[in-house]
């Protein structure tokens, strides 16, 4: 039997009942699998909810100030934990070594930020290259959600941190996903992200303001900071008939396979959930060539079209063909990769880092 040990999962993720995807599913099973080992895990969410799983959880409710409430519940509890994992936290900031003033436990820390599609500004790249001196040595694991991922840490905070970082994929629950099985066209596009200016959805918009003569649809899923900009130029460009805003759902994995393609024009991915489910659903993917198809999994012509990021007019010959029936995927077949993509596998290799035995 495993010896008992409790860890700590530090998560700047808002947890939103209407908004359930690859990562609630993640923390859930992770979850119940420490449990099943003995391993109590201490989490440490911006915010309280307990929607589908999260009941099951013991979640600190940080008030939107994650590492702060950590800091001040690690002084009043003297909380002996092994290991400290974070996701979504800014890295290698004087947060880490604030941690290791008061805990001896094993830091991880997970990257899933995307990076701007030109890179940062010269200021930034310093800035983050002394972080990197100074407090890179405070994590004792870097983990990247994708290749990608990984070579960024490297270049952004140094060559230092290359012996110490790994890549674990995320993954999903493959089952899940409903199958597209006919695949005439009825015109009928899906976008699936957060509402941010670098998932590129203005880029589309610009896209179709030159192709109203044409009938169709796209439904765009999901909620963020960028959906007034994007909604004040749909009524600038006279747009209001071909986009709908469906708001953020819980279901999209019964959904997918309703549509025609899933458009994602982003600028910036580590790893890009969204193209990923597409495919597990058999829906045919257009989206950019380096950042959408961050992991390779779109093949043109043959379960997709891919195009250069920022590159509008790509995109709107894209459209415009397939709206001309001149370019078509008769079966998007599923591509064997994903098979790797399953969340058990990425719940297994996070695991197997709290156990000591690194995949």
């Amino acid at each position: 039997m495993t010896e008992s040990k409790k860890i700590a999962v530090l998560c700047n993720y808002e947890l939103l009942a209407e908004r359930v995807g690859g990562m609630d599913y993640f923390f859930w099973m992770f979850d119940k699998q420490c449990k099943e080992k003995d391993i109590q895990i201490d989490w440490f969410f911006p915010n309280l909810s307990h929607h589908g799983e999260y009941f099951n959880l013991s979640i600190h409710d940080c008030n939107y100030n994650v590492e702060n409430y950590f800091f001040t519940f690690c002084k009043q509890n003297k909380t002996d934990y092994s290991h400290i994992i974070t996701h979504f936290l800014e890295l290698c900031t004087p947060s880490f070594y604030k941690i290791k003033q008061f805990s001896k436990a094993e830091i991880i820390a997970i990257d899933h930020n995307p990076r701007p599609l030109n890179g940062y500004p010269l200021k930034k790249k310093i800035e983050k290259r002394i972080k990197g001196i100074l407090f890179s040595r405070y994590i004792d694991l870097f983990v990247g959600v994708s290749e990608y991922s990984q070579s960024q840490l490297i270049k952004e905070f140094g060559r230092q941190i290359k012996k110490k970082s790994i890549v674990i994929f995320n993954g999903l629950e493959i089952s899940k996903f409903i199958k597209k099985e006919t695949f005439n066209s009825n015109n009928q596009f899906i976008v699936a992200s957060h509402l941010r200016k670098d998932k590129g959805i203005q880029d589309l918009i610009l896209a179709v303001k030159d192709l109203k003569s044409f009938d169709f649809t796209i439904d765009i899923y999901g909620k963020g900071c960028f959906e007034k900009e994007l909604k004040k130029m749909i009524r600038d460009f006279s747009l209001q008939n071909f986009f709908n805003f469906k708001g953020s759902v819980s279901n999209l994995n019964e959904i997918y396979c309703k549509y025609d393609y899933l458009i994602h024009p982003s600028h910036g991915e580590t790893f890009c959930y969204s193209v990923v489910e597409s495919l597990l659903s058999n829906l045919p993917v257009i989206t950019t060539r380096n950042q959408g198809n961050v992991l390779g999994l779109v093949v043109e012509n043959k379960n997709g079209f891919l195009f250069e990021e920022l590159n509008v007019a790509e995109l709107k010959e894209i459209l415009l063909n397939i709206l001309l029936n001149k370019f078509e995927i008769g079966d998007c077949s599923e591509n064997s990769n994903l098979k790797s993509l399953s969340l058990t596998k990425m719940v297994a290799n996070h695991l197997a880092l709290v156990l000591d035995n690194k995949p």
